[in-house]
């Protein structure tokens, strides 16, 4: 069941691009409570799952319009706090893990270095205090040798050494939310394993939400508490992960049933077919 004291709560969230010729929503209505668990948010490339988690941060352009009629966190009205204070709440209070590390990580700066500024920016600890908690940090996110690591380059790790990077970036200030945006899709499956496990551990020693977007229906299931299911810009099922096999939304049935299966193979993948009642239009 959901917090009844969440970290964040979004009522009614809409998020819109300016084209040329008119306003596009590309998120309609989106309304979820999350508190302290792992929530996650399934659907197709283009229904919005990133855009909702870029929202939240308030990371979209300046003539991007998000509304909502409430979009909360720990008490906190996001849409209206004055940019210094939503600066001071990114990466200190609400933390986002991207996709792929080389294209989050700067290319000019060692690892330790970009460790250890999100301590230095967000705690005001000293550069020696700020690179021996960095050197912690690795350690938690068992990378061996962390003091060897600190002094490498982004393009010198590993694809999993750098998602490893990127959690530890995030968590050091340790927040009270996280937004894992697809971070382990650009990981092997071994490594993926290995990768969540690191998450799962972290989150929970540290009490901490965790909203986890992927289109990786197993994944969800097997390691979130909730699921939100997205098409087209909007949320059309909520239920608990572990009942994702009892879904009734025709949509959530249809990507369950495309899912190709060793104990069950099929000759032919089912094919989705949609509805356009499913995107309320």
């Amino acid at each position: 069941m959901p917090d009844p004291d969440p970290l964040l709560s979004v009522r009614n969230l809409t998020v819109a691009f300016p084209s040329l010729h008119q306003i596009r929503p590309a998120v309609s209505g989106v309304s979820f409570d999350l508190g302290r668990e792992k929530v996650g948010i399934i659907g197709e490339s283009g229904s919005g799952k990133s855009t909702c988690g870029r929202a939240i941060m308030r990371l979209h352009p300046k003539k991007t319009r998000i509304t909502a009629e409430r979009m909360a966190f720990q008490g906190k009205d996001l849409l209206t706090l004055p940019e210094r204070q939503m600066r001071a709440i990114r990466g200190h209070r609400i933390a986002m893990i991207l996709q792929d590390p080389k294209y989050s990580l700067n290319p000019v700066m060692t690892v330790g270095e970009q460790i250890a500024e999100t301590v230095i920016l967000h705690e005001g600890l000293s550069r020696h205090a700020s690179r021996l908690r960095a050197t912690q940090m690795l350690d938690k996110v068992h990378i061996r040798d962390p003091e060897r690591v600190m002094k490498l380059y982004p393009h010198e790790v590993s694809g999993g050494m750098g998602q490893r990077v990127m959690i530890s970036m995030m968590l050091i200030a340790k927040p009270a939310l996280i937004i894992a945006d697809e971070p382990t899709s650009a990981l092997d499956v071994s490594v993926r394993q290995q990768v969540l496990t690191i998450l799962d551990e972290l989150v929970a020693e540290n009490d901490m939400g965790l909203l986890f977007i992927s289109h990786d229906l197993n994944l969800v299931r097997s390691f979130c508490d909730r699921v939100l299911i997205m098409y087209a810009g909007r949320v059309v099922e909520e239920l608990r992960a572990s009942q994702l096999d009892e879904a009734q939304h025709p949509y959530t049935r249809g990507l369950l049933a495309a899912l190709p299966s060793l104990t069950q193979p099929k000759d032919r993948l089912a094919v989705l077919h949609r509805d356009p009642a499913w995107a309320g239009v």
